[in-house]
């Protein structure tokens, strides 16, 4: 286990599931919008940026006096998650909801891949069950919607370039997030995705200003405060390993939230791959939890 996940302990845990909880949510409030789906995610995030900004300063987080590498790696990020949502929102009308949120968080596999690489160790048995696991109830929840309606193609296609763009924010808020507070990171991760969803809304005609407003406080509340502020205190405290599986938790909820809020139908499949994917959850965690147990039980060093 590491130290970063000794600090976090169950809070940090707590803060991985609520998060992904929340983000479950942002497909179906998209679709409420009576906006385009780019311009509803351009106010997710201009409606949340001021609340961000106050609890920052609330916290004490400085919001300026960073090194060069430092501003360079939340332009990133800002960018990366601006592209990412206008990625997502655009796919989220063009397929189901759970499609949408699976798709979306596939870049998940390239996490668990990197977190392998940069670890420089081979995977724990329970590792590799459990990216198995994760990728069977992926594809079981995959293949049956496609059975459903090929038109989805689309939307998934361009869910999956938002999963990559995905990986890319949460690596590069990962490698700055241990020299800044979590709300600092995303105030500014926020700032620098603001313009750039405004620009491609525009570019695709879409409309911007809402008539209900509903929806995108929704989404600014639920998603970028609560979902992405957990995201940001938790991304420090787990391997990518551990992250990448636990965003594939996303469809399965989102799969339930799919047929409760519009009858997207579950299949036998569908439910077979949460299942999958849940258990993959408790698997993955199975060697922290023992190296945590041999680490109590060893004497301390005299």
């Amino acid at each position: 286990m590491t130290k970063a996940t000794e600090r976090g302990g169950i809070l940090a845990i707590l803060a991985l599931i609520f998060a992904n909880v929340a983000l479950a949510f942002g497909p179906l409030f998209v679709r409420m919008a009576d906006t385009g789906p780019v311009s509803a995610g351009f106010w997710r995030l201009t409606l949340a940026l001021p609340v961000l900004v106050l609890i920052a300063l609330q916290r004490r987080e400085p919001l300026h006096g960073y090194r060069a590498s430092i501003w360079w790696m939340l332009v990133l990020s800002g960018v990366a998650f601006a592209l990412d949502l206008a990625s997502w929102n655009f796919g989220i009308e063009r397929t189901k909801l759970a499609n949408s949120t699976l798709f979306g968080n596939m870049g998940s596999v390239m996490l668990v891949v990197y977190g392998f690489i940069i670890s420089r160790a081979w995977p724990h048995k329970a590792e590799l069950g459990a990216v198995g696991l994760a990728v069977l109830g992926a594809g079981l929840l995959m293949g049956s919607s496609y059975e459903l309606d090929i038109r989805n193609l689309v939307g998934d296609l361009f869910c999956l370039l938002a999963g990559v763009l995905y990986v890319v924010y949460l690596l590069s808020i990962r490698h700055i997030r241990g020299e800044m507070g979590s709300w600092s990171v995303l105030v500014w991760s926020t700032v620098f995705g603001i313009a750039p969803m405004l620009a491609i809304a525009a570019l695709l005609g879409e409309p911007v200003w809402p008539t209900d407003w509903t929806p995108v406080l929704l989404l600014a509340l639920v998603c970028q405060l609560f979902g992405q502020g957990l995201m940001v205190y938790a991304v420090s405290h787990f391997s990518p390993v551990v992250l990448g599986i636990a965003l594939l938790s996303q469809p399965a909820i989102a799969a339930v939230i799919g047929w409760q809020a519009f009858g997207e139908t579950l299949s036998v499949n569908d439910t077979i791959g949460m299942i999958a994917i849940g258990a993959a959850l408790v698997l993955v965690r199975l060697p922290e939890a023992r190296r945590a147990a041999r680490l109590a039980a060893s004497p301390p060093a005299p």
